[in-house]
């Protein structure tokens, strides 16, 4: 069994505004660190094997802050970098529902595109890493995906609010990926 464990990464500025990032690389806010650190005490109450990250800066910080507790080998996968929104980038959810009432962005990443490429990085973690555990930090967007697509719809995109540094499980047994839980928040102080 390949056991992952999916971290979104700490609250940002634009998190906190309710501001779509996808590819813009925007930094941790001091909240999204200490809910870093947080989820670094919980992690290291468990035996890891390897830390793979995105490499935008929020969920790559998320990921080194972690890591400064685990120590363990940390790579970088493009992947799993946040979906690109195309023209909503930046913008509040007011200035989304004014421009794009049908909540699709010009030029944005197609769904189709996102579940390709995160699903080949899943393939590379079972087949690099099988009967590991791994952290894996990425983005609402990514892991909502995964959980979507391995829920068969049942809960993820569209149906699922990730809290910034929520942990979500997931496991790779007999060619079938499973959920374990999602969205966990215990390991965050209350206010996080």
């Amino acid at each position: 069994m390949t056991a992952i464990c999916l971290i979104r990464h700490g609250e940002t500025d634009w998190n906190k505004a309710g501001k779509i990032q996808g590819k813009t690389d925007i930094p941790l806010n001091e909240t999204g660190k200490i809910q870093a650190y947080q989820s670094a005490v919980m992690l290291q109450e468990s035996e890891w094997d390897i830390l793979i990250t995105s490499p935008l800066i929020r969920a790559k910080d998320t990921a080194e802050i972690i890591n400064e507790r685990l120590q363990l080998p940390m790579i970088e996968m493009d992947a799993f970098k946040e979906r690109y929104f195309g023209d909503a980038e930046g913008m509040t959810p007011k200035e989304r529902s004014a421009l794009f009432s049908n909540r699709v962005y010009p030029n944005m990443e197609t769904r189709d595109t996102l579940i390709t490429r995160i699903e080949q990085g899943l393939t590379y973690i079972i087949q690099t890493y099988p009967h590991k555990k791994v952290l894996l930090v990425a983005h609402g967007g990514v892991i909502n995906t995964i959980l979507s697509v391995l829920s068969k719809g049942e809960i993820g995109s569209g149906k699922t609010k990730l809290a910034n540094a929520c942990m979500s499980n997931i496991y790779y047994q007999e060619d079938i990926w499973h959920v374990k839980d999602f969205n966990q928040t215990f390991h965050l102080a209350s206010g996080q």
